[in-house]
């Protein structure tokens, strides 16, 4: 099903690119083709994705839509993201050797008591607070290890807990304007302040956490269902190398607090920053001990996760090129005109179900500049909001546009396996741990919180600000 509806949606984008805007180099037709074709690649599960992300990537340079350098350009570009996690994921597999993973998952299920229900809400209780003041695949990273050896004390699969540990990670990404980098791009390009944030729209983050939270006892039904009957006979593993888990812990509060300040220090520290010298820390720390060794750690990281996401910046950078993403401005103006209530809906659903098969990071920083010139061409703001330093406030009528899509791109990223950061890494890290999340599987859960989702947050968004 998905692949017919990708192939009508190819079919008619094709038909407005030569038609309606008169777009039809062959470069622009190498662009489009091969980014749907990588999709329905990692959709059908006929390549594992991140071998199509990467040919499709190459396939461009090779055909000469975009040179090396460019490609290696637009990688630079997201040197923020591919910092960020690569700092964590080292800082996080330079402390396996402790077993704090291990004794933290035991506590956990203690704390639950054994209760498959209590044990789901635990998650979301625990994943909410912290994706409210860290970016959510951040928070992926330092929870999900926790999740297969709690799923394995308990005697249910991991699977289903990573993915719902997604599921909110992505949803809380909404409490804040740092919760998410979707939020934050969005955000930051409408110049809204963390307190206004807090006022207009953190409520819609909190009823989407509550949409998954209605949900647990009908998508998770056999986890919800199950007791542990006897606790005694849990395995009480003991945390090794005591001394240096202590200095590890100063590293990874030293992480975390600057994760919040660095940006407002008089010296601004960017969190990819701080990640990638927690890593260097906790590499010097673990060879010193000598509790492992740097070669192991570095092999241990997860290279598929991070050169996927290398690749879908470069597939995306040759729709930006090529003037794809830019032609649909056009597009806009002539389906919504003036009409911000229409217009605000119809991104939401939009947005949010292109998200969920196009990551949504690159999705926004592709559909800021568009919709920004969009409002310009049809009259609802001054070409001055063009300007990249522009600080100056948006009108007021055009800003249901822009939290429409901050909603649709954050919660439609729950749909699909390749829809968020967070589930790329997810599934990078059940990979390790020895089992892989399909790309049917994640549909099963994702489609239907997604749905929920885009539903009661357009009617947040239609009552708060449209009606």
């Amino acid at each position: 099903m998905f692949v017919s509806l990708l192939w009508f949606f190819w079919t008619n984008l094709q038909k407005i690119l030569t038609e309606e805007l008169s777009v039809d180099n062959w470069q622009s037709f190498v662009s489009v083709v091969t980014f749907v074709s990588v999709i329905i690649f990692i959709m059908t599960e006929w390549v594992h994705l991140t071998i199509a992300a990467l040919l499709g990537a190459l396939l461009l340079v090779f055909t000469n839509v975009m040179t090396l350098e460019e490609a290696v350009g637009y990688i630079g570009n997201s040197h923020g993201t591919l910092g960020l996690f690569f700092g964590v994921m080292v800082l996080v597999r330079a402390f396996e050797p402790t077993k704090v993973f291990e004794y933290l998952a035991t506590q956990m299920v203690l704390l639950a008591q054994g209760k498959g229900n209590r044990l789901l809400l635990g998650i979301v209780g625990i994943t909410t607070p912290i994706c409210a003041v860290l970016p959510n695949a951040t928070t992926v990273m330092l929870l999900a290890p926790l999740i297969p050896p709690m799923a394995q004390e308990v005697g249910v699969n991991f699977v289903p807990l990573l993915i719902l540990l997604v599921f909110v990670a992505n949803s809380a990404g909404l409490l804040t304007i740092v919760g998410d980098p979707a939020t934050f791009i969005v955000g930051d390009a409408i110049n809204i302040s963390f307190i206004d944030y807090l006022w207009r729209l953190s409520l819609g983050g909190a009823i989407a956490i509550i949409t998954v939270i209605a949900v647990l006892p009908i998508l998770f039904r056999k986890i919800w269902n199950t007791q542990l009957e006897n606790l005694e006979q849990l395995p009480h593993p003991q945390i090794n190398h005591p001394r240096v888990l202590m200095l590890g812990g100063l590293i990874i509060a030293f992480v975390l607090v600057f994760f919040v300040v660095g940006e407002s220090l008089p010296v601004p520290i960017s969190p990819a920053g701080v990640a990638l010298l927690g890593a260097a820390l906790a590499l010097l720390l673990s060879h010193q001990s000598k509790i492992d060794s740097v070669n192991n750690i570095l092999r241990d990281v997860d290279w598929s996760t991070l050169i996927f996401f290398m690749s879908i910046f470069v597939l995306i950078g040759g729709l930006e090129k090529t003037g794809v993403i830019s032609s649909f401005s056009g597009i806009l103006a002539t389906l919504l005109g003036k009409n911000i209530f229409l217009g605000s809906l119809s991104l939401l659903f939009f947005v949010g179900i292109l998200s969920s098969v196009v990551p949504n990071i690159p999705l926004v920083v592709a559909m800021v500049p568009l919709l920004k010139q969009y409002i310009v061409n049809v009259g609802l703001a001054p070409a001055e909001v063009l300007a990249p330093d522009f600080q100056g406030q948006f009108p007021p009528e055009v800003l249901p546009l822009f939290y429409a899509m901050m909603f649709g791109a954050t919660l439609g990223g729950n749909g699909t396996l390749v829809g968020a950061s967070s589930n790329i890494v997810a599934a990078g890290i059940s990979e390790q741990h020895g089992r892989r999340i399909s790309f049917k599987t994640f549909l099963h859960y994702g489609i239907p919180v997604m749905l929920l989702q885009l539903f009661t947050s357009g009617c947040y968004v239609l009552v708060r600000f449209l009606v």
